[in-house]
């Protein structure tokens, strides 16, 4: 909350107060994340791969060429992130842009209030190309059963969808009305219901549950449809403005940064596989070189924002953030397709949902007309943040 408010003072002081705390135990959180990622390079050696990443990706059946095409690609499209930021600087009027400056809204406050019913039926709009089936099953389900959706005394926070094979694909929610981005949780997490739902209806119970690679397809396609419907019936310079702000912040979350958080993990097990122990300095080193790869020339880094590196839970999985990219990737390219096709992509894609755990999710994804072991994909998504950059620098008087 701190780091989104608009006195910027107040975001520095938190910034600056939160990465002293961590720096005091920079030595016990190295020697914390070493020991993990010993663990993980003792595991590859003991089971005979050539590398902790090939170990990581073997489960799933993923070539090494999808991990490598993704940060080679991203790499290449850097430009697009660093004029985002650049536009940020300008919107902000700051003489430096900071990094405790890269959360604060760029559109200060938009008012939009939207019924729970009134978002179903967003859902329904939204969700129109996929068919009367698929928005018939979800909607009757969103009303009927399949969501807890109010805050409530002692209930968790956030949100999620879970079912079991015989049961409802049940989701939770802290649903409010004047937060448009609940509208965008809500048709998220119908995403993965529905996964759920042609996955159970379609395979026996052994091959039900797909991955996690493919898990965030189907969810972040949902959103991808909503953005675009918002976008088209926007009412406002400001409405629309807000939306695309909103939307290539999320692709740089999931898609840019996660990737970045992918290239760290490569590094650190890399770095051990060749015999370098890694001490608070090597890695705080190792993450401030992709913090000033990735945030570009106009980003001014503080003496301890490179403790960021030390503080993120997913890294004590190896080899996990990745799917993040590689799934809003493959949502987005897919979204593309099922628009702006015909009968045969819509049906692709269904494919693809029904076909559960029963393939690899590389082979599921192709079933769907996305080869993932192909830069394509990635590059399609990339060209949509920068098409919305583009679009924002337009309205940017507006924010």
């Amino acid at each position: 909350v701190f780091m989104e408010n608009q006195d910027r003072e107040l975001r520095k002081k938190a910034y600056n107060q939160f990465y002293t705390a961590f720096e005091q135990h920079q030595h016990t959180l190295a020697s914390l994340y070493a020991g993990s990622v010993n663990q993980d390079v003792f595991e590859m050696r003991a089971r005979g791969y050539s590398s902790s990443l090939e170990k990581a990706l073997y489960k799933d059946k993923v070539p090494l060429s999808v991990y490598h095409n993704l940060i080679e690609t991203v790499h290449k499209n850097l430009p697009a992130l660093h004029k985002f930021y650049a536009l940020r600087k300008k919107i902000l009027k700051v003489d430096e842009l900071r990094h405790y400056d890269v959360y604060v809204p760029l559109v200060k406050s938009v008012e939009m209030h939207t019924t729970y019913d009134q978002a179903v039926e967003l859902c329904r709009e939204a969700l129109a190309p996929l068919g009367n089936d698929y928005t018939d099953i979800l909607c009757n389900g969103l009303k009927n059963g399949w969501v807890d959706r109010y805050e409530n005394k002692g209930k968790r926070s956030g949100a999620f969808s879970s079912g079991a094979y015989t049961g409802y694909p049940y989701i939770l929610l802290n649903y409010k009305e004047t937060n448009i981005r609940d509208v965008f949780t809500m048709i998220h997490e119908g995403g993965h219901s529905m996964h759920s739902w042609y996955s159970s209806k379609n395979n026996p119970y052994l091959q039900y549950g797909y991955t996690i690679f493919e898990a965030e397809v189907a969810s972040t396609f949902n959103e991808e449809l909503l953005f675009r419907h918002l976008l088209n019936t926007a009412q406002t310079q400001e409405i629309k403005a807000y939306l695309l702000a909103m939307r290539a912040n999320d692709i740089l979350a999931t898609l840019y940064r996660q990737t970045m958080f992918a290239e760290f993990e490569l590094k650190t097990h890399e770095l051990v596989e060749n015999g370098t122990p890694l001490s608070a300095e090597v890695l705080r080193k190792t993450y401030r070189n992709l913090l000033e790869l990735y945030f570009g020339p106009e980003m001014h880094f503080e003496k301890n924002s490179d403790m960021e590196g030390l503080r993120i839970p997913h890294f004590y999985t190896a080899f996990y953030v990745y799917k993040y990219a590689t799934g809003i990737s493959a949502a987005l390219a897919l979204a593309q397709k099922v628009t702006q096709g015909g009968e045969k992509e819509k049906a692709d894609y269904f494919a693809f949902l029904k076909s559960g755990g029963s393939r690899y999710p590389i082979e599921s994804l192709a079933v769907a007309g996305v080869d993932m072991s192909k830069p394509q994909p990635i590059q399609a998504a990339l060209d949509i943040f920068a098409n919305l950059v583009e679009q924002l620098e337009k309205t940017s008087g507006i924010c």
